[in-house]
């Protein structure tokens, strides 16, 4: 007897449906893509712009003045970073003998003073014999009188206004400080800054590197976190902009930083990222640990999703 007609036999009596694999397919195919585009509409996430350092210069010239000073005078965080942009050690990160940004080194150099704010001044001064007298007058001075001129400018910037756009401050001794930051904020408001942080040698002008690291010595983009939940003290790492959740699966990350000792370790990044190596280890080697392993059979919740083969 042939195979179609054991089968026919072995399904005689049975009641048939007509079947199609491929239309079934296509329809849930179609059903996924509208309910995709109609959740996509109703609860996707705000489309915040990008922060940006001439966005920094237009809602806060003061702070960003201020920071530039931070630059010159080496005490801004990207100054005293340490690898892998300089040999600082103020954000440097170790556990014991573990030290990988030692390990690393310096193999993406970064000048604060000269990257962000002289050698922009430097290129806009082709047009502009006043800046480049300024620079010049600058870069003669010695290290005290550069010191001197810093000093006082930051303290000035505590009673500075705000005049179309430009930072006034109180008359002082600031030799050419105060033209030089003032020029600096021209460029920073044109958004010609920001092209120039991202400039490089490769084709791609993609790298981010400089601009973020002069954003993030500012008050002004902490602020914009903090505004958008994404502080670390916000569970930020696992949350989208707003009040909107993100990547879920985060949250064992991000909850280390809410605890003790990493909520208070200058090396939490490190000792987060231990941690959850530790516990993937012990993870895969469950089946391989006695006892541990034996855990589902003295506790079998498993039972009550898997119940074996009826009989």
């Amino acid at each position: 007897m042939s195979a179609a007609r054991d089968q026919e036999t072995y399904y005689a009596g049975v009641r048939m449906v007509p079947y199609d694999l491929i239309k079934e397919l296509a329809l849930a195919l179609l059903g996924t893509a509208i309910l995709t585009l109609v959740l996509a509409a109703v609860l996707s996430s705000p489309d915040v712009p990008p922060a940006t350092i001439q966005g920094w210069a237009q809602a806060d010239p003061i702070g960003f003045e201020g920071t530039a000073v931070q630059e010159l005078q080496g005490q801004s965080t990207s100054a005293q970073y340490g690898p892998p942009y300089n040999h600082g050690t103020g954000s440097v990160q170790s556990f014991g003998f573990i030290q990988p940004q030692e390990w690393a080194g310096v193999h993406l150099p970064v000048d604060p003073a000269r990257d962000f704010v002289l050698q922009p001044l430097q290129t806009a001064s082709a047009g502009n014999p006043q800046l480049a007298s300024a620079l010049a007058r600058y870069r003669v001075a010695s290290p005290s009188q550069r010191s001197s001129w810093l000093g006082a400018y930051a303290h000035a910037l505590d009673k500075a206004t705000v005049r179309d756009g430009q930072v006034v401050v109180p008359p002082g001794a600031y030799g050419p400080v105060a033209e030089m930051l003032g020029s600096l904020l021209t460029i920073a408001r044109s958004g010609g800054l920001d092209g120039q942080l991202r400039s490089s040698t490769r084709f791609y002008q993609t790298d981010f590197t400089r601009p973020l690291l002069f954003l993030g010595d500012g008050d002004y983009f902490a602020g914009l976190a903090e505004k958008q939940h994404l502080l670390s003290s916000q569970w930020g790492v696992m949350n989208e902009t707003g009040s909107y959740p993100g990547q879920t699966w985060l949250w064992l990350y991000t909850m280390w930083y809410q605890i003790p000792p990493y909520n208070s370790s200058s090396s939490a990044d490190l000792l987060v990222i231990l941690t959850m190596g530790v516990l993937t280890v012990a993870l895969a080697l469950v089946p391989f640990i006695p006892g541990l392993r034996d855990i589902p059979r003295w506790i079998p919740v498993h039972r009550l999703i898997w119940r074996g083969p009826s009989r």
